[in-house]
């Protein structure tokens, strides 16, 4: 998402804020996890330069429950200053930590300001500011050490490649409610990993399918689609409950597990709009 002007954060060691209870006790670092009831906080991830001479902001969150799914619309609840409110993040909340899910992008020299998302959930407030901090710097396409780059998605035989963070919206369809949508994506990857680890798939890529913002619930026959070993082949369905706009997000992710084992170069995160009838 295109932010005009916009300043540059002054952030902690921490990607994970603390917490700010509006009228419940926060929950201690140390305290077990809980299945439902917990706060959502937003998580900086890091910035990247772009090709136009632009600089991204990579985004995703830590839902602190451990079951307890949450949609959470554009507005006082779930916003991004300055520019926003609705700078591209999500209004669904999977539980626990997910990685990359949106970019925010900025001017280079954006100056001495900051980004800020603030979410409430749970009665429970939490904000994180995001800025141009170097030691912040990040690397999304190539892994410095192994060489590793994300997989690469296409919606169609010859579609354009989605590698990295999210970049705008990769593939759009039309559906109705009455009906099952079919959900085809080609995932390849180039199976580089450190030397020492084991792959965890017997193919090199796994997806995973989930709804990011919609006005009702998304049915997946298959979350988790299984990727063809020669041609990277994967489909599945999703079923609407409710008429209107939504996206769907799908992440690929290679043998160094979910959002690159901490590392932001081996993960690709696509968004897709479906506009339901």
């Amino acid at each position: 998402m295109q932010l005009s002007r916009i300043g540059c954060a002054v952030i902690t060691a921490h990607v994970v804020a603390g917490l700010t209870p509006l009228t419940a006790r926060a929950q201690l670092p140390l305290e077990p996890a809980k299945n439902s009831g917990q706060a959502i906080t937003a998580a900086y991830e890091g910035w990247f330069r772009n090709a136009d001479g632009t600089v991204s902001l990579l985004v995703g969150y830590f839902n602190r429950n451990m079951q307890q799914t949450l949609d959470i619309p554009v507005g006082p609840n779930n916003r991004v200053e300055p520019g926003g409110p609705d700078l591209g993040q999500p209004t669904h909340f999977l539980p626990r930590r997910q990685w990359g899910v949106f970019t925010i992008q900025v001017p280079a020299d954006v100056g001495d300001g900051k980004v800020t998302w603030t979410l409430v959930a749970n009665n429970k407030m939490t904000e994180i500011p995001m800025g141009l901090d170097p030691l912040w710097e990040v690397e999304p396409l190539r892994d410095a050490a192994q060489g590793n780059t994300p997989p690469t998605l296409r919606f169609s035989v010859d579609g354009s490649p989605q590698q990295g963070p999210p970049d705008g919206i990769d593939a759009e369809y039309t559906a109705t409610t009455s009906a099952p949508l079919t959900l085809t994506v080609w995932a390849t990857d180039d199976a580089v990993t450190d030397s020492n680890r084991k792959p965890l798939e017997s193919t090199p890529v796994r997806l995973v399918w989930s709804k990011y913002r919609g006005p009702g619930d998304v049915t997946f026959h298959e979350t988790e689609p299984a990727v063809g070993v020669e041609e990277g082949l994967a489909t599945t369905t999703a079923t609407f409950s409710t008429a209107g706009e939504y996206l769907l997000r799908l992440q690929a992710n290679d043998v160094s597990r979910d959002g690159g084992g901490g590392s932001q170069c081996c993960w690709t995160n696509a968004h897709v709009r479906v506009t339901v009838q």
